[in-house]
């Protein structure tokens, strides 16, 4: 019963089919392969527009090159003070961009506010050699708690940063989780609501190791490609990690997928018997549990993750569901909880 981390699964036998069909013969290298082709025209339908795409291996490089393109230096980039680039990249952000300065805020549910954005924006004086210069606000869809951006958030975030002169990045590794909550498209839920860059995951949800980084105006991506190559992500045999991103945009796997990890989650949280700490609207599930009741449901053999040290005789935990979770692993622990 592992519920670390959506990561701690493997990878959907659709995906794992489409890597040994590419194993066959021989193709171009650095991208220049049918499969990278294909896989342009694919990321074009699904968001209904010309974009340009950038396979990547994983999803801090995705995050970080990303933002490396929006902003220089001297820059800061405004992101929730839980988000992934804040707490879990290793300073991936700071090094790519050669010391951009990141800005963190806290915000409701995981989530910025448009307010929020702005007053920390009114707080560096424009074109003074002595602040960082604000150039991107950066968002996580779904956020690290579990919760959803509507698309009319993202357009307010949007409008918020673009007043300013900033860029939008958006960190996708959950992306197809929220898309799946919402029921909206995917150009309704990026570049429709002023998304400029999108990072794109799949690795959480059926990939092996496959990111995308998505400039939805193809103008606007300047350098990158020098930079994914300096940062050692353009993969020399691309088609493997281009066969797993179009496997995965096939047929509908990636919403459906997320759309069973979601399900999962809500039927843990619903049957765990204790109030959620955030609205569970993706596959996370954030629950203040006794300390009794979490000890007995490791020693039961379920696997979670501790959020905050324990206070007050219970201990906020994180439970992950996966798209590949067994539902009998979901009512174990239900039933243990319940004791």
């Amino acid at each position: 019963m592992n519920f670390t981390s959506d990561n701690c699964y493997g990878a959907a036998p659709e995906i794992l089919a489409s890597l040994a069909r590419v194993n066959e013969g021989a193709q171009a290298s650095y991208g220049d392969d049918a499969v990278s082709a294909r896989l342009a025209r694919r990321f074009a339908e699904i968001f209904e527009r010309e974009v340009a795409v950038f396979p990547v291996i994983t999803g801090s490089a995705a995050n970080a090159l990303a933002l490396s393109s929006l902003v220089p230096a001297h820059g800061a980039i405004i992101a929730h003070a839980a988000s992934h680039i804040s707490t879990d990249e290793c300073a991936a952000v700071e090094w790519f961009t050669h010391g951009a300065k990141l800005v963190t805020l806290d915000g409701a549910n995981g989530k910025l506010a448009p307010d929020a954005i702005e007053a920390a924006i009114a707080r560096f004086e424009k074109g003074s050699v002595h602040h960082a210069q604000p150039a991107a606000v950066s968002i996580t869809q779904a956020s690290e708690l579990g919760t959803v951006y509507g698309v009319d958030e993202i357009a307010a975030i949007a409008r918020a940063a673009h007043a300013q002169g900033l860029k939008l990045h958006m960190d996708g590794a959950r992306f197809a989780n929220a898309l799946a909550h919402l029921g909206c498209s995917a150009a309704e839920l990026t570049w429709r609501a002023g998304v400029d860059v999108l990072s794109f995951g799949a690795t959480k949800n059926g990939a092996v190791a496959a990111e995308a980084v998505v400039f939805f105006d193809p103008a606007a991506c300047g350098d990158f490609v020098w930079r994914r190559k300096k940062a050692g992500h353009l993969i020399s045999k691309q088609r493997f990690v281009s066969a797993q991103l179009e496997a995965y945009l096939s047929d509908g796997l990636w919403l459906r997928n997320a759309a069973r990890a979601n399900a999962l989650a809500k039927r843990l949280a619903q049957g765990l018997g204790v109030e959620t700490e955030f609205p569970v609207e993706a596959n996370e599930v954030f629950a203040r549990l006794p300390d009794a009741t979490a000890a007995r449901l490791r020693a039961g053999g379920a696997r979670f993750y501790d959020w905050e040290p324990p206070r007050g005789g219970r201990t906020l935990v994180r439970l992950v569901t996966s798209f590949a979770t067994r539902e009998e692993d979901v009512d174990k622990l239900i039933a243990l909880a319940r004791g």
